[in-house]
C-alpha cells in the first residue's frame, strides 16, 4: 500500500509520495512514545496517592545504620555521613570496622548527636540490601516482604557436670588456672549452627522458622490462613515457604517514596 500526501494547489490538487525513509521515521518514533506511556504508567502504578512505593526486587535500602526497626520502616538510617569515626567512608570494610567498636557516636537524622552501643543497634544497609544484628552477628535479610526470612547462626551452650572436679592436683598444675576442667564443678561446651528465621515487617518481631511461627503470621490474611491450616501437618511442613510467598504477594509491602 502506498501511503500519498495531498498537497493543494491554487488551481489543482496534487499528490505527492511519501518517502519511505520518512515513513519508517514516523513508525519508529510513534513505538518509542508507547514505550515511554508504558514505562510512565508502570512508574506510576507503583506509587499511589499517599506518597508510597511498593517494594519490588529492584527496591534498594538507603546505605547507613539502623539505630532501630522504625528506621527501618521508613527506610531512613543514619548516612555513613551521619557517624562519628576517623574510619575513611570509602573503606571497603567500613561497616566491618565501625561494628567492631563497643560504641559509637552518631548524629540522628535531627541533627542531635546520640551515642549508642553496637549491641543495640538494628542492622544496617550496604550497596542496598538491608543486615540485621542478631546473636551478636549481622546477616544479610534474603526474602523481602511484610514476612521476611534469613538465615543466621545460633550457639547453643550446655552446661554439664564435670565427673573430674574435686580430683585435681593444684601443684601439678602451677600456675593456678581457674578455668581448668579440674577446678570447676561443671563444663561449658558451645555448637554453633545455621538456623532460619522470620521478621514480621509490621512489628519488627524475629520468630524461628517452624510451621507455628508461619501459621501465626498468616492470621493477618484469613482466608491463605485458613488455606494453611486445612493442610497435612506434612503438608504444612514442606509448604512454609511456598504460603510466605503467597502471602508477600497478596500483602504487598510499601515503603515511603523519596521527597
Amino acid at each position: 500500500m502506498q501511503h500519498v500526501v495531498i498537497m493543494y494547489c491554487r488551481n489543482s490538487v496534487m499528490l505527492k509520495k511519501t518517502p519511505p525513509d520518512l515513513l519508517f521515521s514516523n513508525v519508529i518514533k510513534g513505538f518509542l512514545w508507547v514505550v515511554i506511556l508504558i514505562s510512565t504508567l508502570s512508574t506510576y502504578g507503583q506509587n499511589d496517592s499517599s506518597g508510597v512505593i511498593k517494594y519490588s526486587p529492584g527496591f534498594r535500602f538507603e546505605e547507613g545504620l539502623f539505630l532501630n526497626f522504625d528506621q527501618v520502616k521508613a527506610n531512613r538510617p543514619i548516612p555513613k555521613t551521619g557517624i562519628i569515626t576517623s574510619i575513611q567512608y570509602d573503606d571497603p570494610d567500613f561497616y566491618e570496622r565501625v561494628l567492631q567498636e563497643k560504641k559509637i557516636q552518631v548524629f540522628d537524622n535531627l541533627g542531635n548527636k546520640e551515642e549508642i552501643g553496637i549491641k543495640n543497634l538494628w542492622g544496617f544497609s550496604r550497596n542496598g540490601v538491608l543486615y540485621i544484628n542478631l546473636n551478636d552477628g549481622y546477616y544479610r535479610i534474603t526474602i523481602i516482604g511484610n514476612i521476611c526470612h534469613f538465615v543466621a547462626n545460633q550457639t547453643t551452650y550446655n552446661n554439664s557436670y564435670n565427673p573430674y572436679y574435686g580430683y585435681g592436683y593444684p601443684y601439678y598444675s602451677y600456675p593456678y588456672n581457674p578455668y581448668s576442667p579440674y577446678y570447676s564443678p561443671y563444663s561449658n561446651t558451645g555448637n554453633t549452627e545455621m538456623r532460619q528465621y522470620l521478621l514480621d515487617f509490621k512489628t519488627g518481631n524475629v520468630l524461628e522458622y517452624d510451621v507455628e511461627s508461619v501459621e501465626l503470621l498468616l492470621m493477618t490474611d484469613p482466608e491463605l490462613h485458613d488455606e494453611f491450616t486445612s493442610l497435612s501437618n506434612k503438608k504444612q511442613k514442606q509448604l512454609k515457604f511456598l504460603y510466605i510467598r503467597k502471602f508477600n504477594e497478596r500483602n504487598p509491602l510499601y515503603f515511603p517514596a523519596k521527597n
